[in-house]
């Protein structure tokens, strides 16, 4: 009986002893170790921007339309053609306009003849009306007679005038140097210019000089000024940024979806002929720009150790307060420093946390901070550039494709292979 319980005594702490090596092997397989993220501060510039969308255009467009009506009789011109000012576009058939022209001037010959009759009649009247044959009716008559003719010639020579200005307006000239973007109307086509000028060409002054009209939020039309940088992209050369510069800012705002927008109008280069009217644009407006400053991730001035980071590397921080164990409470504001409130002082004050040479040890350090934009800020002082400062850092276990297998613990069946040894055809 003895024997007996001494064999079960024996066989359980035996079951004690594998379970317990069971459990520190799983526990220490199981253990999370973590790998910092770290950088050194650089030299370099430090820029806000904003962005928005907006179109390509020419700088000088040009709408070339015709004053009078007709036929169009001939072309010279299609899309892309340069032109030279002066040069003929197009020519609208004159034939009703020439007839117009002609009977105007026949009217024309008919007024003179008869200003004629009438200047001698009335000097004939006033020879006799001085020497009393005829009553001074007669004479206010034959004055009148001829002032009139006198006005009829002058309006019949203005509207002959008029005529032949609208027979020259049938042949459509190019007003200045360009290239032609886009034609509207086509031979035997015809045109009317009653109520208001049809558009027959659109011509574009200089396509080596382009700018891009940007829709500019009302939230961000504050920081832009003339003559700040800008870059852009459009989809057709997605790898090459274009640089431009604001030239414009209009005052007249656009409202489209309850979004007050305003346009914004930046020049750029295009000697190289990559860039065509329409194209949509993604802008870039820097509107600060600081030079030639220390600066790390902004991210740095906001990473805290907590118990993980604890637990794999020795914490050295003023700010522990004593305590050997540092949970990631120990630490208060400004990155594990001292909460002493929002100060004037104390605002362009922060932390960020050092890995020291061993790569076992990490330290707070207090710098001094000055602007920022959404990923980087300026380091004012408190930093060397050899300071390998934490920006994070990401779990990573100890556990390998290549790490034993416990004894102890039931292995899977090889599903890759047939029972029997022989391989599956």
């Amino acid at each position: 009986m003895k024997k007996n319980n001494k064999r079960w005594i024996i066989w359980l702490v035996a079951g004690i002893v594998a379970i317990g090596g069971i459990w520190f092997y799983l526990k220490k397989n199981d253990q999370i170790k973590i790998q910092l993220q770290t950088t050194k501060p650089v030299t370099g510039d430090i820029s806000t921007s904003i962005t928005a969308t907006g179109k390509v255009q020419p700088v000088d467009t040009v709408a070339v339309g015709t004053q009078v009506s007709g036929t169009i009789n001939h072309i010279y011109v299609d899309f892309n053609s340069k032109v030279k000012k002066g040069q003929l576009l197009a020519s609208i058939d004159p034939t009703l306009l020439r007839e117009q022209m002609l009977q105007i001037r026949a009217n024309l010959e008919s007024a003179k003849s008869n200003l004629v009759f009438n200047q001698n009649n009335y000097d004939r009247q006033t020879q006799l009306y001085k020497v009393g044959a005829i009553s001074k009716s007669d004479f206010q008559t034959a004055q009148n007679q001829y002032n009139a003719a006198k006005a009829q010639l002058a309006a019949t020579t203005a509207q002959l005038a008029a005529a032949n200005k609208n027979l020259s307006l049938t042949n459509i000239y190019a007003p200045i140097d360009g290239t032609v973007l886009n034609r509207n109307v086509s031979e035997g086509q015809t045109v009317a210019s009653s109520f208001s000028t049809p558009t027959l060409f659109s011509i574009a002054k200089d396509l080596s000089k382009m700018q891009v009209q940007a829709y500019i939020a009302e939230a961000d039309i504050g920081n832009v000024l003339v003559g700040q940088k800008s870059t852009f992209t459009v989809d057709a050369f997605p790898d090459e940024t274009f640089a431009g510069e604001v030239s414009e800012v209009r005052m007249h705002p656009t409202v489209s979806s309850n979004v007050v927008n305003y346009i914004t109008i930046i020049g750029t280069d295009n000697s190289d002929m990559k860039l065509k009217p329409g194209m949509t644009a993604n802008i870039s407006v820097v509107t600060s720009n600081i030079p030639n400053v220390m600066k790390i991730p902004l991210s740095a001035t906001s990473f805290r150790p907590d118990s993980l980071v604890a637990q794999n590397f020795k914490i050295n921080s003023p700010f522990n307060n004593g305590k050997k164990q540092w949970n990631g409470k120990n630490a208060g504001g400004n990155n594990g420093g001292p909460n002493n409130g929002s100060t004037a002082q104390n605002k362009n004050e922060s932390g960020v946390w050092i890995l020291a040479a061993d790569n076992q040890t990490i330290s707070h350090k207090k710098i001094r901070t000055g602007k920022s934009n959404d990923t980087e800020i300026q380091v004012i002082s408190g930093l060397d550039v050899n300071d390998n400062i934490i920006t994070g850092y990401k779990k990573e276990s100890n556990k390998s494709p290549g790490t034993a297998k416990s004894p102890f613990l039931p292995q899977r069946p090889n599903r890759n292979k047939n029972q029997g040894g022989s391989p599956r055809n």
